[in-house]
């Protein structure tokens, strides 16, 4: 299939996508660098950062990789200091890092598993930008990558989708606290079959379900949420923070 052209609007941007090897993580940090930003890709893996570098220096990206697990105080302090000492500057920060260790109702989640959901999924999130905050520039851009869960939790993922939900007040309440010269917005994707969802996406009764559950009868792709992702932290989207950004299809999505 040949690839959608896409426009050049994040041509000089710098751009930090955590949990960035693979899945949708992959899919906007590759999406962000087709339209011209240099991008910093990290996981916890060496090993997946310089496979997914390689593959984006071989699309005339110019990408840097740093290990990050992002619930590491010091892991995400290098994160910053080493994207400040490269490109001395930073655009744009799409935390995408997310965990779901438990698919079990919230009254039978183990407190270290309730611990692991809201540090990955949440605490994470803020401290990083604690760190990233000072370096940003004016007319930056954060987005957070939430969930349609966040609207409706359920079985078995609920307390995942609980810290989704958190991601959507997070939103509201930095994009105050943050303006006027940064934004911050949330994707919400719906279902898309990536490694992570593979518990919904590799049964076909389930998926068929899900397809049922959006208008456009069909499941999401890396490359819709990439899209949804860099319009957001393009200037196209400048007179819009503190906003979600539902991308599932038409899934029903009222809180």
């Amino acid at each position: 299939m040949e690839k959608k052209k896409v426009p050049k609007r994040l041509q000089s941007k710098v751009a930090i996508v955590t949990a960035s090897t693979q899945g949708i993580g992959f899919g906007i940090v590759e999406r962000l660098g087709l339209e011209g930003a240099s991008v910093v890709v990290s996981s916890r893996k060496q090993k997946n950062v310089d496979e997914a570098v390689e593959k984006l220096k071989a699309q005339g990206i110019d990408a840097f990789g740093i290990v990050c697990h992002v619930s590491n105080a010091q892991h995400r302090q290098i994160l910053v200091q080493k994207t400040i000492q490269r490109y001395g500057k930073i655009d744009i920060v799409v935390c995408n890092a997310a965990v779901n260790p438990s698919t079990d109702p919230i009254l039978s989640t183990q407190e270290s598993a309730l611990d692991k959901l809201w540090e990955v999924n949440v605490k994470s999130s803020i401290l990083l930008l604690q760190d990233l905050a000072p370096h940003l520039e004016k007319g930056s851009s954060v987005i957070f990558i939430t969930s349609i869960a966040a609207f409706q939790p359920q079985v078995p993922t609920s307390m995942y989708g609980v810290t989704k939900t958190a991601l959507l007040g997070l939103t509201k309440a930095l994009a105050a606290e943050m303006g006027p010269d940064t934004r911050v917005n949330a994707v919400a994707p719906g279902v898309v079959p990536t490694h992570f969802a593979s518990f919904i996406t590799r049964n076909s009764e389930v998926r068929r379900a899900n397809e049922e559950k959006t208008l456009l009868n069909r499941l999401g792709t890396t490359e819709d949420m990439a899209a949804a992702t860099a319009f957001l932290a393009s200037d196209d989207a400048s007179y819009i923070t503190g906003e979600t950004l539902v991308v599932a299809g038409g899934m029903p999505s009222r809180l």
